[in-house]
């Protein structure tokens, strides 16, 4: 069976029916304002506080195994040494005596060394577990802020998502009764608009979205709803023009003085 192509009446129907929705689901996101980026940002600090902590404490090990190397180095050297004075008992002549002499003078430089690459060490660690305090307290502080405004958020979701599923099923409904390219059109108005608004009625003679003046011969065009109609000034699409309401004028009643008193006498027409 073919699909019946629709009019273009209908089509300014459907559209004016899926700006109407999106309206609907951009108050939704306004009533929940700038929550979800906040909390996406605070959720973005956290991770970066976590990797900078996970960065230090990996740096607290590298030097905690730095000071474990030079132990081992230093307790070599020590053995080294006793051991080159041991020799030096047993030398035969002077030549092997000096010999020996700067073997033990080379460990214990290197003892020396040891003793200062670790007193570093521990100065890092020691400013590196400061900064991890400091760290965890911001984090501590940016955790709490996060729960609260999850909370928060998580309220104004449960208010509104009910409502929102509603609206997005009619979005997709209507999204269904318009053609593709006329969608694509629509959504990139939508994308440019700085409020939304992508079909528009002709309100008091002007444009519903910029509010530029509309000509009556275009209005005439586009009551006819012949052809889709966009604005010259801002490129909405025309959805129709709205009715102006004349308000309705009760005639006065007249009034005379009988003496001291007033009489009302409605006059007659």
């Amino acid at each position: 069976m073919e699909k019946t192509e629709k009019t273009v009446e209908q089509r300014l129907a459907s559209l004016h029916k899926l700006q109407s929705v999106d309206s609907k689901l951009d108050e939704i996101k306004k009533m929940r304002g700038a929550l979800p980026d906040e909390v996406r940002d605070l959720e973005d600090e956290i991770a970066k506080f976590e990797t900078r902590i996970s960065k230090f404490q990996n740096e607290v090990k590298d030097f905690e195994q730095d000071i474990e190397n030079r132990k081992q180095r230093k307790k070599e050297a020590e053995k080294l040494i006793g051991k080159y004075k041991e020799q030096q008992m047993k030398v035969r002549n002077d030549r092997e005596f000096q010999a020996i002499a700067k073997e033990i003078e080379s460990e214990d430089l290197e003892i020396q060394l040891s003793e200062k690459r670790m007193r570093e060490a521990t100065d890092k660690i020691t400013r590196k577990k400061t900064d991890i305090d400091s760290v965890n307290e911001q984090l501590k502080d940016l955790q709490s802020t996060l729960a609260t405004k999850r909370i928060e958020l998580k309220n104004l979701l449960e208010e509104s998502e009910e409502e929102e599923a509603k609206l997005l099923k009619e979005r997709e409904k209507q999204t269904k009764n318009i053609e593709e390219r006329l969608v694509r059109s629509y959504d990139r108005l939508r994308g440019n608009a700085a409020n939304g608004l992508a079909v528009v009625m002709v309100k008091r003679d002007a444009c519903g979205g910029c509010f530029h003046v509309v000509p009556p011969q275009r209005q005439v065009e586009i009551k006819e709803k012949k052809k889709i109609i966009v604005c010259e000034h801002c490129g909405r699409v025309f959805a129709g023009v709205e009715d102006v309401v004349i308000p309705v004028v009760e005639p006065k009643k007249a009034t005379r003085k009988i003496g001291s008193k007033t009489k009302d006498e409605v006059e007659e027409i």
